[in-house]
């Protein structure tokens, strides 16, 4: 919690500091810089301004449904640090996704003294929409998208996207770590989960684009390739 404050005060901090600037430099108080004017034409045509970007995490929206998003996100967080840990985490609203994954995984470490790099997640799609509490151990998750496909509540397996649908909501996932048995789930589609639908940039360390989050094991009756 205290990593993602901190992150999103410095995107608050520059998105007030510059937008204060720009009022200025509209009125003649100060100079308006080559910076400020790029910020002003992105505004005008409803882009996120580039100097905005410098400091925020990924997003393709719009001005309008990224500010909008924005502050859906910093009002998650109010009432996390208000209250208290929530049941459910909006997994897309967090900043740097893979700190929050890893707390999880160091959490069922100390707790059952395993050694971090021995434990893995096991994934369970909830049939719950809401949930009161969180589970004993891991964390349930919301927030994902399917690109493509749909889950089935029936079948309860992946299935084919309904006509004129290309993304789907995800229902809560249970992210469920556990010590590696070495055993491998069987009719599972090892789906990708991104931060956006936005593939550009491949990380050297790893060779997948830097948008990538990690895989989650997702029920289905079909086979891999019908998902690739």
């Amino acid at each position: 919690l205290v990593q993602e404050l901190q992150r999103f005060n410095g995107l608050l901090d520059r998105i007030r500091s510059t937008c204060r600037n720009l009022i200025k430099a509209i009125a003649g108080q100060v100079v308006m810089s080559d910076e400020l004017e790029k910020m002003g034409q992105a505004m005008f045509f409803g882009r996120v301004p580039e100097i905005w970007k410098q400091k925020s995490y990924p997003s393709l929206k719009p001005l309008a449904g990224y500010y909008t998003d924005f502050l859906e996100r910093i009002a998650f967080l109010q009432k996390w640090f208000s209250t208290d840990m929530p049941a459910v985490y909006w997994l897309s609203g967090f900043f740097f996704t893979q700190a929050f994954l890893t707390g999880v995984m160091q959490n069922f470490a100390r707790k059952y003294t395993v050694p971090i790099d021995q434990v893995i997640y096991e994934f369970e799609v909830m049939r719950e929409a809401t949930y009161a509490e969180a589970p004993k151990d891991g964390a349930y998750i919301n927030g994902l998208f399917f690109d493509c496909a749909r889950w089935d509540m029936d079948s309860y397996v992946l299935a084919d996207p309904l006509p004129k649908v290309l993304f789907s909501a995800a229902p809560i996932i249970w992210l469920k770590p556990k010590q590696d048995d070495g055993k491998k789930p069987d009719d599972v589609y090892n789906c990708p989960v991104y931060k956006t639908s936005d593939r550009r940039g491949v990380l050297a360390t790893t060779g997948h684009s830097s948008n990538f989050v990690m895989w989650m094991d997702i029920p289905t009756d079909k086979e891999q390739e019908v998902w690739i």
